[in-house]
């Protein structure tokens, strides 16, 4: 099954910008500086995605509920689940974009699912619950990711101490001490530790090499099973766990670079440092309040009025497979059951053929926000062009400037590159903002090959160059089609 699950760790949201959720009845000034209202989520939004106001201020909503919930007082804090959303508009103007950025800016666990990968139970394919298998996996990769960087002083402060035994063996005592565990006495530093840690410390021993125990990385298992069958996958988990944890604490002596051996210690002692049961704990959490699953191509699965056969009644059981997730209900997982009842479902499609009354009724039920977004123009084209954080003219400058090469994009230039990607989306696919990334491409494709030879040059990039590069193949429908 093809999934994109994207870690918001990926890019962590700028400082002071987090929306901090807080523990349950926390009283609402809690953290007031760091909770971003509606207007300002859409701020956020709008330095990466163009236009699509009314799907940023359902998402914004959204987001801004679960703040409002948990300051909701009593049981009927339980009772409130979130508004899932449901956007209908074609490929490449910034659904999956819309909700990626939305985690990354909430620093909440993000799946991205495609529904056409799925199967209904009984068939050959993945039962749904790996949804939130996957889920659950995000949440403790960044769960754990938090707490390594809690832990990384004390880390530093330990894998410097290792370093320095090398370099400065200390008193035997101290040395038994530690390897069984105890913490030793201190001791008063001699001159040469001092000496040591001064320039450990300022980097002028980072080529010396040294010879050093460090922990055997864990294989990497792949336990293959039936798909689809209740419990294999936690069986297989289980063997996974069980295998892993084979050779644990098997260490290897390695010579390596002591700037190398301070980033694989820190690492090591982090890991050491953190607790495995809170960090499951919290990731369970975490993921149950502040998941966000995206479901992509909902429409493919739309059982469609006007079709029959075999096919449509597959389609019908994907949605009715979905249903109970997005209703509420309880999943298994490695980590322990995770109760879906307030995670934020956004499903999206196209519905060129279908529409969203082809679903079920009871999953159109479950999706009461729908927003609609529409195609791109050409100045909506220009504004990605230029207009958002790390725009895609940005890019490339920045990749040609490793080179000392200067890029230099004159606006008519932007104009015309933007043109021509609206008029090969009219005549051919109509593939979104992803067709600039094509036409940028194809325009600096001899400038990136020839780039070493041009160090130092400057490279002016006119409306008469974009023409030149680009206007011929654009005009021809057939090498558009395949070139463009």
């Amino acid at each position: 099954m093809k999934q994109d699950i994207d870690g918001p760790s990926a890019e962590p949201p700028q400082a002071g910008l987090r929306l901090l959720a807080g523990p349950p009845g926390a009283p609402a000034g809690r953290g007031a500086q760091d909770d971003l209202t509606p207007a300002q989520i859409v701020a956020e939004l709008d330095k990466h995605i163009v236009g699509q106001h009314a799907a940023k201020r359902a998402v914004a909503i959204a987001l801004r509920n679960r703040w409002r919930r948990r300051r909701v007082q009593g049981p009927l804090q339980g009772e409130i689940t979130p508004k899932n959303i449901l956007m209908i508009g074609p490929t490449g103007v910034g659904k999956t974009e819309i909700a990626r950025r939305l985690a990354r800016l909430a620093d909440a666990p993000f799946v991205k699912v495609e529904a056409t990968k799925f199967t209904e139970v009984g068939y050959v394919g993945k039962d749904v619950d790996s949804i939130i298998r996957d889920l659950v996996e995000v949440a403790v990769k960044q769960e754990r990711q938090r707490q390594v960087v809690a832990k990384r002083a004390a880390a530093q402060d330990a894998a410097e101490e290792r370093v320095l035994d090398v370099l400065v063996p200390p008193p035997r005592d101290t040395r038994d001490a530690r390897s069984m565990g105890f913490a030793a006495e201190p001791t008063p530093e001699n001159t040469a530790r001092q000496v040591m840690r001064k320039r450990l410390r300022e980097g002028t021993l980072d080529d010396k090499e040294i010879e050093l125990d460090v922990a055997d990385a864990k294989p990497a298992l792949e336990v293959l099973g039936p798909q689809g069958m209740p419990g294999m996958e936690e069986l297989a988990e289980q063997m996974k766990g069980l295998f892993s944890q084979m050779n644990q604490a098997k260490k290897t002596k390695r010579k390596m670079r002591i700037a190398d051996a301070l980033k694989l210690l820190v690492e090591e002692e982090a890991g050491r440092l953190v607790n495995e049961d809170e960090i499951r704990a919290a990731a369970v959490a975490s993921a149950e309040a502040d998941g966000i699953v995206f479901i992509d191509e909902i429409d493919k699965v739309a059982s469609r009025s006007d079709h029959g056969g075999t096919a449509e009644v597959s389609r019908q059981g994907v949605q009715r497979d979905l249903l109970p997730l997005v209703e509420g209900t309880t999943v298994t997982t490695k980590y322990g059951v995770v109760k879906t009842d307030h995670i934020l479902f956004i499903a999206s499609g196209a519905f060129h053929l279908a529409k969203p009354s082809d679903l079920i009724p009871e999953l159109q039920g479950r999706f009461p926000i729908r927003v609609e977004l529409s195609s791109l123009s050409v100045s909506d084209f220009e504004a990605i062009l230029t207009s958002t954080d790390a725009s895609l003219v940005a890019q490339y400058q920045a990749l040609l400037a490793t080179e000392g090469v200067t890029v230099q994009m004159q606006p008519e230039a932007v104009r015309r590159l933007a043109e021509i990607a609206f008029e090969v989306n009219e005549r051919t696919e109509n593939i979104g903002a992803r067709r600039l990334a094509t036409v940028m491409e194809r325009l600096l494709d001899e400038v990136s090959f020839d780039a070493p030879a041009r160090s130092g040059q400057t490279l002016v990039v006119d409306a008469a160059m974009v023409n030149a590069r680009l206007a011929e193949l654009a005009k021809d429908e057939d090498l558009s089609r395949y070139i463009l």
